[in-house]
């Protein structure tokens, strides 16, 4: 099969497309036929070897490496001991996170335990799907559900949501993959949500129901808002802690990337809790956003897409910033091949968003 290997950590360009061993699946396992990847930070952060952590923190990786973890695809193959799925069935996932080079999902095929899938919503087609699964996830895990007893190393308190349901909540990189969904989910469950981004993303924003738009070029938010229940900083690091300011006494502050916060005894004066989780595979709380991206409820944005052998041209996109939505690889035929949906035509790439 075809796959996007490294053999040394580097810039996009050490990303090659070259011939890969076809996995074999083990008992719990599926075989999937992949048909798009969907790109995500841990994508480069692989890449790049971790850099951005600590040296001491940094894991091992094994030469030649495949990056990516979201994939929709086709069931190739299952193991004796799956019941789940057979051959045919459209399924997407996050593929064993969290990992560190053990996902293998920028292939033509991809093996995957069977909890780590759901059936692909109905309505989307596989491009859609493979931009779902760890911005889907994230946002669900730390709005709505947990769904895992696992340790978050960088907090030692377990992550709760927070009801939202007449609250008010800001969402701070609401245009990109996690804070769109974010944005979504946060309506649907009642709240008022305040959406932080650039000009460009106001129109796309407001369509998917945002009550207000910051646009931080003009404004700081941190300057005008106060009095939020929640805070979303879908960007999060070092400078999450500006928010703290725009919380009620009470209120919440969530860092989807809570590395280099520093704001803690701000928050403890504040009276405000700072809460991240680390997220993880669930093919449950999958088959639930399906459920939602089914029903319109929510949808899903697709920055732009690339084939599989461009994937160092979408890690250059990624790098470029001021993505709307997610940034999607076509490894198989995505747009022809979607349960009876006509799809999006290559001559309208890229295709901007869906939902019933």
């Amino acid at each position: 099969m075809k796959a996007i290997r490294f053999h040394e950590f580097g810039a996009p360009d050490v990303l090659r497309y070259e011939d890969a061993l076809t996995p074999v699946i083990k008992p719990g396992e599926v075989l999937v036929r992949v048909q798009a990847a969907g790109l995500n930070p841990p994508d480069w952060y692989l890449r790049e070897g971790y850099k951005a952590l600590p040296p001491e923190w940094r894991p091992s990786v094994t030469f030649p490496a495949i990056p990516g973890s979201d994939v929709s695809g086709i069931v190739e193959k299952v193991a004796d001991d799956v019941t789940a799925f057979s051959p045919g069935d459209e399924v997407f996932g996050m593929i064993r996170f969290p990992s560190f080079g053990e996902s293998l999902g920028y292939a033509e095929y991809v093996s995957a335990p069977a909890s780590d899938l759901a059936a692909k919503p109905r309505h989307l087609d596989h491009i859609h799907a493979a931009a779902v699964p760890m911005s889907g996830l994230t946002a669900w895990q730390f709005l709505i559900e947990l769904g895992h007893n696992e340790q978050n190393p960088l907090q030692s308190e377990r992550h709760s949501p927070v009801p939202l349901a007449g609250k008010s909540v800001m969402i701070n990189g609401a245009a990109g993959g996690v804070g769109h969904l974010a944005l979504q989910l946060a309506k649907h469950e009642g709240a008022r949500v305040i959406a932080v981004a650039s000009t460009r993303h106001e129109a796309f924003l407001r369509e998917l129901g945002a009550d207000e738009f910051i646009d931080y070029t003009k404004t700081k938010p941190e300057d005008d808002v106060r009095d939020i229940d929640l805070v979303v900083d879908a960007v999060g690091g070092p400078t999450s802690g500006r928010f703290l300011r725009t919380i009620r006494r009470g209120g919440a502050l969530f860092p989807i990337f809570p590395l280099g916060f520093a704001g803690h005894d701000e928050a403890a004066d504040r009276g405000v809790t700072v809460s991240a989780t680390q997220v993880r595979s669930s093919g449950d709380q999958l088959a639930q956003l399906a459920r939602l991206l089914d029903s319109g409820a929510v949808r899903v944005a697709v920055d732009s897409t690339y084939p599989l052998s461009e994937a160092a041209a979408a890690h250059e996109r990624a790098e470029a910033g001021h993505i709307q939505g997610k940034i999607v690889l076509a490894v198989g035929n995505p747009i022809a091949d979607q349960s009876g949906q006509a799809g999006v035509p290559s001559s309208q790439w890229p295709p901007r968003m869906r939902g019933h």
